[in-house]
């Protein structure tokens, strides 16, 4: 089970998916489905594509919902000549909370390095967003043997020279990449003993105090029929939820996880 101290978080992140109308939908039905015992368990976030974030921050506003909201990317620069990207003071005026920073497919499609994500870092924190930082695992790298060092060096790029006040604060998603979107999952053991592992790095870098405040997140295949276990682990504190959070009904019964069978 989660420490008590960390408010367990369910993520979804819908990727290049549902347009802003259909994202008005989607939240006005989970508005009309969530109740104020599952916002005090949970943390309920969702990242929408940019085009869709103004229409999820107008229901969110209109109906003072506790849905919390952030954005799929966000750029390393503040202005300027970068045609297609969005800086981190635009999403401050949206009121943006949280910046997924480094998923595995901006590593993998757009070429995203360790250092790429610490500048992303950077700029979240400078406009006063919760940096959501994924890393993780391929499948060779697994099989190799080296997937928590793999992982640990990526948390130590990301956070390289950010203080500790802000670790504190952030939110850390493991991601194995050979189980998002292909149907396997980590064992729930796997995603602890991960979680595990970048906590104690935490711990290394900064203290145990700080460690011991970061949620860390599993992402890959989570679904409302595993979800449970996954999150019976101490270590454990939610999950970043792909595909299955596309339908508002999945996601709430993953929201729900301690009332699943």
């Amino acid at each position: 089970m989660t420490n008590d101290s960390r408010k367990p978080v369910m993520a979804g992140n819908w990727k290049m998916n549902i347009n802003h109308l259909e994202s008005i939908a989607y939240v006005n039905k989970m508005a009309f489905s969530l109740i104020e015992a599952d916002y005090a368990r949970t943390e309920v976030v969702i990242f929408p594509p940019f085009t869709n974030i103004r229409s999820v921050q107008t229901v969110i506003d209109a109906d003072h919902l506790a849905i919390t909201y952030g954005a799929q990317d966000i750029s390393a620069h503040d202005s300027g000549a970068y045609t297609g990207e969005i800086s981190g003071s635009m999403l401050k005026k949206l009121r943006v909370t949280y910046a997924l920073i480094g998923h595995s497919e901006r590593r993998a499609y757009h070429h995203e390095t360790d250092e790429s994500v610490n500048a992303k870092v950077k700029a979240a924190i400078k406009n006063d967003l919760i940096p959501m930082i994924a890393v993780g695992e391929t499948l060779d790298i697994r099989q190799s043997g080296n997937a928590v060092d793999h992982t640990l060096n990526q948390i130590q790029g990301a956070l390289k020279d950010i203080r500790s006040n802000y670790v504190s604060e952030l939110v850390i998603a493991y991601e194995p990449v050979w189980a998002i979107g292909t149907g396997e999952v980590a064992t729930p053991q796997d995603a602890q003993d991960m979680s595990l592992a970048i906590r104690q790095k935490v711990a290394k870098l900064y203290s145990q105090d700080v460690a011991d405040k970061v949620r860390i997140l599993y992402g890959g295949s989570v679904k409302a029929g595993n979800v449970k276990a996954i999150m019976e682990q101490p270590d454990v504190d939610g999950a970043l939820i792909g595909g299955a959070a596309l339908d508002p009904d999945e996601f709430l019964r993953i929201i729900r996880w301690p009332d699943q069978p």
